[in-house]
């Protein structure tokens, strides 16, 4: 009866202990560092950059008390993650106000998902600065992912420069950091291969839209970080062959997209932004800011394999290695050539969208009507495919697209959209400013949702950079060309220069929501809006039906309403706590 009782209790003990989450402290602060050989102050969360990874079970509550030690206010966004509005950690938005200097702040929140996540500040620019880490969180039931090791592959865009002054020079020209500008040469070798005149008008073009075909990037000069360790410090994952190995990649940058790749291995990808998806076998991905991508490999042979990461700016690599022993390092690639952007990349070659030019490169005095409008002759002008899509990625290669992405399981709310919303991406470089919808934060009201109505976002983007938006508080599906149950749950979608996309939204989580792109200083310029879902009895909501299994793409056409937007110009609380001037 005793062991009977004994055992009854350590079984009680072990459940309440599962059923606990686990407590962390961070603490914020600014310390000097020293990553490429210069000590500057930068931001650490436990002394570390990156912070230190979280670790949950799904269905647990988190608990995470983070302490600000610095002078200024801080805050942490829990990226991905569906929770009550005033735990979303941006200031000014749920009734949150940040955390001052000395104060602790308590987040404590259900965990409603499972998978690959990450944290990082919403204030200013502390995000550069070093103000991010991972968070795994653990299924419920059995992981429809099996591997034998599993490492995460934290990937980040390290500068000694504070993040004020990146902001300061990008304010003064927003080409101060385009050191790989074309050159006499460069206008020479295009006259050989296409003669003198064609790239005479094509140099002209670019020159009256006082533009770079070389502006992939807006800041240039980093070192890419793997885990916080430099490509010669060399994170290294172990493995022995044959073995499963599942890499958890995390683009923790404030601004740099890479092309991703093993040379001699491929990827199995099933996980997007935490989400599973069917597994799909790809050699390359591009990824972009806050993205997230689970990835399986299996190498066979005793040596070591270099994971590399290279920013679409060509200026450098993110390396870590996998290898059967410590101190072993893989051959790393040669860099592929830069690509250059072409007239594709400003939508002249897409049907359905406007063919003025973007407004974004102070493009006064441009003839317009030079520039060939027309879309039947685009295929007649040189260079009109995207120079943004050329990753350089060999021809037997396979490069993962979102078409290839699907929702693993099925998506419970397969409802076509009650309506559409336009999502302009613009700006204007003169100012270096960046804006959605014309507007930019500040002077944007916001976008209202009814609570459980279901709409296509339609990104248009009419910028010659790709902007990777993110929707705090709720999953949008991919439309992607897959069944409606099979749409795949991003966070996070990359929006390429020159072209529009649209992702459906279901508007069940009640609250205010940051909505912007994810490139830091695009954010910080003013691309950024709140979309408010109101709060209403759940009863109120729509019921959810099932969809042909046609249905996922070609959804009926919805004329866009701006009955739900309100565009007054406002002040947003506590404007200077959050990433937006």
């Amino acid at each position: 009866m005793k062991r009977t009782l004994s055992v009854l209790f350590g079984l009680w003990l072990f459940v309440s202990a599962q059923a606990q989450a686990e407590e962390y402290h961070l603490a914020i602060a600014r310390q000097p560092v020293n990553i490429t050989g210069q000590t500057v102050d930068k931001i650490t969360i436990n002394g570390t950059i990156p912070g230190p990874t979280l670790r949950f079970n799904e269905g647990e509550e988190a608990i995470i008390h983070v302490t600000n030690h610095m002078k200024e206010d801080t805050s942490v966004h829990w990226h991905g993650l569906i929770l009550p509005g005033g735990m979303d950690g941006v200031p000014g938005m749920n009734g949150f106000p940040g955390i001052r200097p000395g104060e602790t702040f308590t987040y404590r929140f259900k965990l409603k998902q499972a998978g690959t996540y990450w944290y990082h500040a919403h204030s200013m620019g502390q995000e550069q600065d070093g103000h991010y880490g991972s968070m795994i969180i653990t299924p419920k039931g059995k992981d429809p992912v099996q591997a034998d090791r599993d490492y995460i592959v934290l990937l980040s865009d390290f500068t000694d420069e504070k993040s004020g002054k990146i902001m300061s020079n990008l304010k003064m020209s927003s080409e101060y950091y385009q050191y790989a500008r074309r050159t006499i040469g460069d206008f020479f070798e295009d006259a050989n291969e296409r003669g003198f005149g064609k790239a005479w008008e094509d140099a002209k073009m670019w020159g009256e839209m006082r533009m770079m075909p070389t502006d992939l990037s807006d800041v240039s000069g980093y070192t890419f970080l793997v885990n916080g360790k430099t490509p010669e410090q060399n994170w290294t994952g172990l493995f022995k062959p044959g073995e499963r190995v599942r890499l958890r990649f995390i683009n923790a940058s404030a601004m740099s997209i890479y092309d991703v790749r093993i040379p001699g291995l491929t990827m199995q990808v099933v996980q997007a932004d935490g989400q599973n998806v069917e597994p799909v076998t790809v050699d390359e991905f591009r990824f972009g800011v806050a993205e997230t991508y689970d990835v399986i490999v299996t190498p066979k042979e005793d040596k070591p394999y270099t994971i590399a990461a290279e920013p679409i700016d060509r200026t450098g690599f993110a390396l870590g290695t996998l290898a059967p022993r410590e101190g072993m390092r893989g051959e790393i690639p040669a860099q592929r050539p830069r690509a250059l952007l072409t007239m594709a990349d400003m939508g002249m070659d897409h049907d359905g969208m406007s063919h003025d030019m973007p407004m974004d490169h102070n493009m006064t005095g441009t003839d317009h009507a030079a520039m060939g409008h027309d879309m039947s002759s685009m295929d007649d002008i040189p260079g009109m495919e995207s120079g943004w899509a050329k990753a350089g990625t060999p021809p037997e290669d396979k490069a993962l697209s979102y078409a290839d992405l699907r929702y693993l399981g099925s998506q419970k709310d397969t409802r076509a959209p009650e309506r559409e919303i336009l999502v302009t991406l613009g700006g204007n470089m003169e100012r270096y400013i960046w804006t959605i919808n014309g507007k930019k934060f500040a002077d944007s009201g916001p976008i209202n949702l009814k609570y459980g109505e279901r709409v296509r976002l339609k990104f248009v983007n009419e910028t010659m950079m790709a902007h990777p938006m993110h929707l705090h508080g709720m999953f949008v599906q991919l439309e992607n060309g897959q069944p409606a149950e099979k749409l795949p749950n991003k966070h996070t979608v990359i929006v390429p220069p020159g072209q529009s996309y649209s992702v459906l939204l279901t508007a069940d989580q009640p609250g205010e929501w940051a909505f912007h792109c994810h490139l830091l200083f695009h954010m910080m310029s003013g691309m950024m809006n709140k979309v408010v879902v109101a709060q209403l009895d759940p009863a109120a909501m729509p019921p959810k039906k099932k969809a042909s299994p046609h249905q996922g793409h070609s959804m009926p056409k919805v004329e866009m309403d701006h009955s739900q937007m309100d565009h007054t110009k406002h002040q947003p609380a506590a404007e200077g706590a959050h990433h937006a001037h």
